[in-house]
């Protein structure tokens, strides 16, 4: 079975495991806002003491390639680039929202759909709106939360699978309507399964020519006072 290190850092959470298939084998995450810097080759050190393994035995290395924060995920990536370069090491990038809602399907069964959101500041998120197969009927959106945001999946019936860490901020705008809430945050965990999809079918990305997808540029402020 494939040997592979997933690495999510699209959020707050620095996220770090290693899977064997859909085994997990070890696992380091940390909450500690934005503490990828400090904390990702630490994590991927402990990881792989807790299985046993050296990373020359690694198959692959899988990234969350967003959305989310500009300069969490290019900590993730440069960190997955350069084990990719140093051991010939094939990597993988998984869509942050698709792995929100595979692993919200796995909570909640009956959704009639799902919608994970990332917490993109104030009351916008990033979602993606996916059908109760995972099908993705619209994909990644800045949408600015209001008690209409989704009003037209609503209409349709069914219960709709809200995931991500956008959650908290739309608890109170829908809590009325056919809304279930699942209070899945970011992890390597969720990773796994596709990370080994993506493995099976080859589906590598270009090392050299990957960027994360930011979706929005950071959040760079101007000095007001000049010394």
């Amino acid at each position: 079975m494939a040997l592979i290190l997933n690495i999510e850092t699209a959020t707050d959470i620095c996220s770090v495991c290693i899977a064997k298939g859909t085994e997990v084998l070890s696992i380091q995450e940390s909450t500690d806002a934005y503490s990828h810097s400090a904390a990702l080759t630490l994590f991927i050190e402990a990881c792989r003491k807790n299985a046993g393994i050296e990373l020359k035995d690694l198959d692959a290395i899988a990234i969350s390639a967003g959305p989310g924060s500009y300069t969490a995920l290019r900590v993730g990536a440069s960190v997955a680039k350069g084990i990719c370069y140093a051991l010939d090491k094939p990597m993988i990038a998984i869509n942050t929202l698709q792995s929100l809602a595979f692993a919200a399907k796995q909570v909640q069964s009956k959704g009639a759909y799902y919608i994970p959101m990332i917490d993109a500041r104030r009351m916008e998120v990033y979602a993606e709106i996916y059908d109760a197969e995972l099908n993705l009927i619209e994909e990644t959106n800045n949408v600015i939360l209001d008690e209409k945001s989704f009003d037209a999946y609503f209409e349709k019936g069914g219960p709709i699978v809200f995931s991500g860490n956008g959650v908290p901020k739309s608890k109170d705008l829908f809590e009325s309507k056919a809304a279930l809430f699942c209070d899945l945050v970011c992890s390597a965990h969720n990773l796994v399964p596709l990370s080994l999809d993506a493995f099976q079918k080859q589906s590598f990305v270009d090392i050299a020519y990957y960027s994360p997808m930011y979706f929005k540029a950071p959040n760079i402020t101007v000095p007001k006072k000049i010394l």
